[in-house]
C-alpha cells in the first residue's frame, strides 16, 4: 500500500526569550494511503506542531518528511503550495468559510487557485455540496447555516480538489454531539472511499471512529496502536 506520509526523525525546536523550546521530538511513522488515523495528547504535546508540519505549513527543525512520496525539504514555496494543494484538504474546528461568500464560492476556492474556469469551479462545489449532504445550499451564507452544515461546507471545500489526504484539526470541537456524530459518519464514509484521513481530538469518542490512534506527550509519541488499546 502507498505511503501517504513518511516522517524519520522529525522534529520541531522554537526560539524563546526563556532559550530553545523543543516541541516535537524525533518522531518517525508512515501513514498509507486509505488509513484512519486520530491524534491525542494534552495542551502542549507536540500534537498540534506535528500536525503543521503534516500540512507543510511549518518547516521542521530536522528530520524528514515525504508526501505522497515527495521529499518536501528542498521544495521552493511554490513547488511546496502546488503539492499541499494537490494531495491535502485542511478541515479547521473554526470552519474558516468566508462570510461574504455563499457555500458554493467556499467550496470553490481551492479550484480558484488552480485555475479553472468559474463554469467549472461551480460544477464541481456543487457537486460537492451534494456530496456532504447540502444538495439545494449552495446559495447560502454562512451565517444562514448552523456549525454542522458549515463544517460540512468546510468539508465539501476539502474535497474539490479530489486531495488523497485530508488533515483535520479538532473538526468536532464547536459542535454538539448529536451533529459530531453525523460529521464523523461523513469522515467515515469519505474514508470507505480511500481517501486518507488524519484528525486532531481531545475527545475519546471522536477518537473511536478512527481505526488507529497516535497519542502525544512531552513533544514524544507514546503510542500508535489501536484506539481500543490507547483510550484505556
Amino acid at each position: 500500500m502507498n505511503q501517504v506520509i513518511s516522517v524519520n526523525q522529525l522534529g520541531k525546536d522554537y526560539a524563546t526569550a526563556a532559550g530553545t523550546f523543543v516541541a516535537l521530538k524525533s518522531v518517525s511513522l508512515t501513514i498509507a494511503q486509505g488509513e484512519f488515523v486520530a491524534i491525542m495528547g494534552p495542551s502542549g504535546s507536540g500534537k498540534s506542531t506535528f500536525m503543521n508540519l503534516l500540512g507543510c505549513l511549518d518547516y521542521p527543525t530536522r528530520g524528514s518528511y515525504a508526501l505522497d512520496g515527495v521529499g518536501v525539504a528542498t521544495l521552493s514555496s511554490d513547488a511546496l503550495a502546488a503539492l499541499r494543494n494537490r494531495v491535502i484538504g485542511f478541515v479547521f474546528q473554526g470552519f474558516n468559510l468566508l462570510p461574504r461568500l455563499n457555500a458554493r464560492e467556499n467550496v470553490a476556492l481551492p479550484m480558484l487557485y488552480k485555475g479553472a474556469s468559474s463554469a467549472e469551479r461551480a460544477r464541481r462545489a456543487d457537486e460537492m455540496l451534494v456530496k456532504v449532504g447540502l444538495a439545494g445550499l449552495g446559495d447560502r451564507r454562512p451565517n444562514q447555516l448552523s456549525g454542522g452544515q458549515q463544517q460540512r461546507v468546510a468539508i465539501a471545500r476539502a474535497l474539490c480538489n479530489a486531495p488523497r489526504l485530508i488533515l483535520a484539526d479538532e473538526p468536532t470541537g464547536n459542535l454538539d454531539s448529536h451533529t459530531s456524530d453525523e460529521v464523523m459518519n461523513l469522515f467515515t464514509e469519505l474514508n470507505n472511499t480511500g481517501i486518507t484521513i488524519v484528525l486532531v481530538t481531545h475527545e475519546p469518542d471522536i477518537a473511536r471512529y478512527a481505526k488507529r490512534l497516535v497519542r502525544f506527550k512531552d513533544g514524544e509519541m507514546i503510542y500508535d496502536g489501536d484506539p481500543a488499546g490507547g483510550l484505556i
